[in-house]
């Protein structure tokens, strides 16, 4: 079988983006349909009931997004129940978060992994082999003619 030339090259790699890119959207909406919350605000429940009274900075820390953002999604969860506010006894500008009963609930019958998996799939891979893609992402993003550095701090769900 001959090599394949660089159009070839390029389409084949492209269909592997759309693999990873498809495939995170399903997980999404299962998660949607299955829940009722998105993939973002799943992962936010998982990560407070694993650090109960965690606030909002870390957390945004832990899912590498913006804390404005990261704020704005606690919000909608608080609103739907999923999630409680409590100032601390030691320090009354802290604010921690803590999941209700319901969100447990949820957490319980979510599909696959709450940080989706995407991030479950490069967390599986070796130190090298995230380095070397890390290094081929940053050439494809230095040839996007028309980038936008800040969707970075966006979760996937919400792109």
């Amino acid at each position: 079988m001959s090599k394949p030339n660089k159009d070839q090259l390029s389409l084949q790699v492209l269909k592997k983006f759309r693999i990873i890119y498809g495939s995170v959207r399903q997980q999404f909406r299962e998660v949607e349909q299955s829940c009722g919350v998105t993939g973002s605000q799943l992962w936010i429940l998982q990560e407070v009931a694993k650090t109960p009274d965690i606030g909002i900075t870390e957390l945004a820390e832990r899912l590498s997004i913006h804390q404005s953002t990261c704020s704005q999604l606690v919000e909608k969860l608080v609103t739907r129940g999923l999630i409680n506010k409590e100032r601390s006894k030691e320090d009354q500008r802290r604010v921690g978060l803590c999941v209700t009963e319901e969100a447990k609930n949820t957490l319980k019958n979510a599909p696959g992994p709450a940080e989706g998996i995407l991030p479950e799939a490069l967390q599986s891979l070796s130190e090298s082999a995230l380095l070397s893609l890390e290094n081929s992402l940053m050439e494809v993003i230095g040839q996007l003619s028309n980038r936008d550095d800040k969707l970075a701090d966006r979760p996937l769900s919400d792109l």
